[in-house]
């Protein structure tokens, strides 16, 4: 299973790494900076779930008007990493 690396903008968290199974499921998920309460809730809350859904879910999530999310950012990372399966 390879290791994803995001590397998100206009946000906290300075990296995202994750890893998606075979069946295109998320298998964990790291972020390096932002909000570590926050996050590791999403991680965990996720983990197991479709990334598909799961990105589907996060999509467009905004943080103090920012006009994204480190949310946000995982959805799109998870949309790119599913283009590339």
């Amino acid at each position: 299973m390879p290791l994803y690396r995001y590397n998100p903008s206009g946000v906290c968290c300075q990296e995202i790494q994750f890893e998606i199974d075979e069946e295109k499921k998320i298998k964990q998920v790291f972020f390096i900076g932002g909000c570590p309460g926050n996050l590791s809730a999403i991680s965990k809350l996720i983990q197991g779930k479709p990334a598909a859904e799961v990105a589907e879910l996060l999509s467009g999530n905004d943080c103090a008007g920012k006009g994204t999310s480190c949310a946000d950012q995982l959805a799109q990372a998870l949309q790119q990493a599913l283009c590339q399966l």
